[in-house]
């Protein structure tokens, strides 16, 4: 799983945070207090609201970045040292605690605690981040003098991954005599070279011989389509998606669960969403369109309508940034992602899955599939309310987009699963939390 691998300096910042603020609690609760706190539920409530505040205001993204910000780092980390000092006074004055019962929360002890865990959490990410820049390329590859624009082109999409070093077929030696545990071959060079001398010679030297597809796989979180082998076996195994495997049934089963209980709860929020729709210019709440679905099957999807009325009068076309089509109610339910709420009956309907590739709209896939290898393999699956293309990127607005979307939905198709997809509800989660989307 190579999103968990990914995710393995973050977990280890969280750890390393959670460790270091219970270590100043203990400190600081014996040297004004003289005595060791033993309030686990304390400790716990704390450690949780300091991660959890933290994942919110983006202090554990800041090991992805190339460099580390300064600025930034003082910024987010000091909004959730600051987030939780509040939140943890105020939970002491609502349950109406003594300094006898739980002495840490008062205001003495919990300013200089927090203090001391921001400093901590500041050193902790500046020692992670230099282990992590002073890693040396791990990866080659070897690829046709054609591959080597589009694949730097890839690579600079995701600035926080290190570049592979790029061999041409003429310096294979060079190639072999690279520090790298792994040697990539573009699909040119398949198709055009006998790679068993290749590959005895790589097995030799302890190296790992892949594809160029399955490269981008590990180090970049998505698969261009460009790179997939022309047999597409790779993603044999998804393709019978009609099949109720046991994974199948679960997924399904949460579908329902969870969007019947979204949908009631979120039942007194969309009630005022709908009537300030209709206020604003006595138009209809609610706007449907025909999108394609598993197996490229057509389906009604609704959403809340976030256009004016005459939007489409010229016909469909990409929604871009600044688009003048959103009203402004329309602008902050995109950031939020409420105007998807309506999805949930396509869900409950067997139409969508809470996790998927999110449905395209036929006259502009009509296009797509003519200019973007493999397209209609993200029609493996059902599509989905929130998707990794959707937490890993913004909304699409042009054929290049729509490329790099499909890079995240045949990463979800060969990677998809109950912690994948939690990871993806989580990230959705804190999406409408900052009201990121667009």
């Amino acid at each position: 799983m190579s999103w968990l691998r990914h995710r393995q300096p973050l977990l280890l910042t969280a750890l390393l945070d959670g460790l270091a603020l219970a270590l100043g609690l203990f400190s600081i609760s014996e040297a004004r207090h003289g005595v060791q706190l033993n309030s686990i539920q304390q400790i716990i409530g704390l450690i949780i609201s300091y991660w959890i505040l933290s994942w919110l205001f983006g202090s554990y993204s800041l090991l992805r970045w190339p460099k580390l910000s300064w600025p930034l780092m003082l910024q987010r980390v000091g909004l959730s040292a600051l987030a939780t000092l509040i939140l943890a006074l105020l939970t002491g004055w609502l349950v109406k605690t003594t300094p006898l019962e739980l002495p840490l929360l008062q205001r003495g002890s919990l300013g200089p605690l927090m203090l001391f865990t921001g400093i901590a959490s500041i050193a902790i990410r500046v020692f992670l981040h230099h282990l992590q820049t002073k890693r040396t390329t791990r990866w080659s590859a070897l690829v046709d003098a054609t591959e080597k624009d589009q694949i730097k082109k890839e690579w600079h999409r995701c600035l926080n991954r290190l570049e592979p070093q790029l061999f041409e077929l003429s310096c294979l030696r060079s190639a072999f005599e690279a520090p790298s545990a792994m040697l990539a071959v573009s699909p040119i060079i398949q198709q055009s070279v006998d790679l068993q001398p290749l590959l005895q010679e790589a097995l030799v030297r302890g190296m790992r011989l892949t594809s160029l597809a399955q490269l981008a796989e590990e180090e970049l979180q998505r698969i261009p389509a460009q790179w997939l082998d022309q047999s597409v076996l790779q993603l044999g195994e998804l393709a019978d998606g009609r099949q109720l495997g046991l994974s199948r049934q679960l997924k399904r089963f949460a579908d329902l669960l969870i969007s019947a209980v979204l949908l009631i709860f979120t039942i007194p929020i969309l009630i005022p969403i709908a009537l300030a729709i209709y206020l604003q210019d006595r138009g209809p709440v609610f706007y449907s369109q025909i999108r394609t679905g598993l197996f490229g099957e057509p389906f009604k999807i609704y959403k809340l309508r976030t256009m004016h009325q005459k939007a489409e009068t010229n016909g469909p076309r990409w929604s871009g940034l600044n688009d003048q089509r959103i009203t402004p109610m329309g602008k902050w339910l995109r950031q939020t992602r409420l105007d998807e709420l309506p999805q949930l009956l396509n869900i409950i309907k067997g139409e969508m899955s809470l996790i998927g590739p999110r449905p395209e709209r036929p006259e502009l896939e009509h296009n797509l599939e003519a200019e973007i290898p493999n397209y209609r393999l993200r029609h493996l699956l059902r599509p989905g309310l929130s998707g990794w293309a959707q937490v890993n990127m913004a909304y699409a607005s042009s054929v290049e987009d729509a490329e790099l979307k499909l890079s995240y939905d045949l990463y979800y198709l060969r990677n998809y699963g109950p912690w994948l997809d939690l990871l993806i509800l989580m990230k959705t989660i804190k999406t409408v939390l900052k009201g990121a989307g667009r």
